[in-house]
């Protein structure tokens, strides 16, 4: 299927590895130029050669720590103009109350809640009127409540509320915004909160890979199903989605089991 996506162009944070450099290999197939930003220049550069060598693109690395208003902020002004922005940077720890505390949500919400709501706030204003849209990678615990993840869930539904609350009324002014919930993904994001899960479930962080009976298909997602998806909303194809979560979980969520 031809997305349409040719010629335009895509701000992805967390780009430097899993779904968000992915997603990356995926635009640019389809023709888009991008803007890459995340903490590891060096993979990023890596990506960015093989990508202009193979698609024939432009990317733009942006080598930052973004876990700051003020990195976010300097992000939007370094972009420039841009038609799609996929909010994917995020690092929320996982744990239960009495595990995570004041300082990791506040550093985990920084990043995430506060990062993806600044960035949202800067591109609206310049997209009105151009067909722009503003995609938001989520995270399933935003509608599959976790304790053991509670500040993830709780980071992740206000996410959701957002994307929903904002999408709703967005397409007058001639933007997209909609979101995307992953569950399990096979990425290194996926194994720092399956340790923990395996620490609170099964006592042993080593007994990690025990918890893949309990999936659906008995696997997580792959970073490309995911970012295949994304590529699709983040397409004039799907021109009318907006105000909307989707969620690509295997159907987790739908069972209400924690995994």
């Amino acid at each position: 299927m031809n997305l349409e996506l040719k010629g335009k162009t895509a701000l992805i944070t967390g780009a430097s590895k899993g779904i968000g450099l992915s997603l990356a290999y995926v635009l640019a197939k389809e023709g888009c130029n991008l803007h890459l930003a995340a903490r590891n220049g060096a993979a990023m550069e890596a990506a960015k050669n093989e990508i202009e060598a193979e698609h024939g693109v432009k990317v733009t690395v942006h080598a930052l720590d973004l876990s700051s208003t003020e990195a976010m902020e300097k992000l939007a002004i370094d972009a420039g103009d841009i038609d799609i922005l996929v909010n994917n940077a995020g690092d929320i720890p996982a744990g239960s109350l009495e595990i995570v505390d004041d300082a990791a949500w506040r550093n985990g919400f920084d990043l995430k809640v506060f990062g993806y709501i600044t960035l949202a706030r800067a591109f609206y204003k310049k997209m009105k009127g151009k067909d722009g849209v503003i995609l938001n990678v989520i995270g399933n615990s935003g509608e599959n409540w976790d304790a053991s993840y509670i500040a993830g869930s709780t980071g992740n539904a206000a996410l959701m509320s957002f994307t929903k609350a904002l999408g709703g009324a967005s397409l007058n002014d001639g933007i997209r915004v909609v979101g995307v919930n992953p569950g399990p993904v096979a990425t290194d994001r996926m194994l720092k909160i399956m340790k923990r899960k395996a620490i609170d479930m099964l006592g042993d962080e080593s007994r990690w890979e025990e918890l893949f009976d309990k999936y659906p298909g008995k696997r997580p997602a792959t970073a490309e199903e995911v970012a295949d998806l994304c590529a699709f909303l983040s397409s004039p194809r799907a021109g009318y989605i907006t105000g909307t979560i989707v969620t690509i979980d295997g159907g987790i969520a739908s069972r209400g089991s924690v995994i």
